[in-house]
């Protein structure tokens, strides 16, 4: 299965070739602690002044980053499919190999975090009360049908007597 991005992704992570792969690499690991800890600007900033780049291209970058990460371990995609998702974008064998390896290192890592970022459903811990609702709610009408009934046949009882 081939993880397909949308343009706007692509933009985002235009950027990564322009840079190091040690940067590259730090970009990973930020993007990580953006899932366990969420967004730190201070962090863009630095590494925007060290780069000579906005902010919002370094913020932008991790995000894509993030969000390919992201995306591959919740689809466990296989390593193939990886290197083929990576491949559409253009980027140089080196940087290639480098986010594969930034997705074998930390996939188990991004599912952990995404497990416990997810929200938990709604669930009955106790289906006791909804069978005592349910028979409150069938026992209505026919407790006044059998009211009728013994109203009836109270009357044919006292009639034949």
């Amino acid at each position: 299965m081939l993880l397909e991005l949308s343009e706007e992704h692509k933009e985002h992570l235009a950027f990564l070739p322009q840079v190091d792969s040690a940067v590259v690499a730090e970009f990973g690991r930020i993007a990580v602690e953006f899932l366990r800890r969420g967004t730190n600007p201070k962090i863009y900033e630095g590494a925007a002044r060290k780069l000579n780049v906005s902010s919002d291209t370094v913020q932008h970058g991790v995000e894509g980053l993030t969000y390919l990460l992201t995306e591959s371990s919740k689809l466990m995609i296989s390593e193939l499919d990886f290197q083929d998702s990576v491949f559409v974008l253009g980027f140089s064998e080196e940087l290639n190999k480098l986010l594969l390896q930034l997705y074998l290192d930390n996939r188990k890592e991004i599912r952990t975090i995404l497990s416990e970022l997810a929200p938990s459903l709604p669930s009955y811990h106790n289906l006791e009360w909804r069978l005592d609702v349910q028979g409150g709610g069938q026992n209505l009408i026919p407790s006044k049908k059998k009211k009728s009934l013994y109203q009836v046949l109270c009357g044919l009882l006292f009639f034949v007597l």
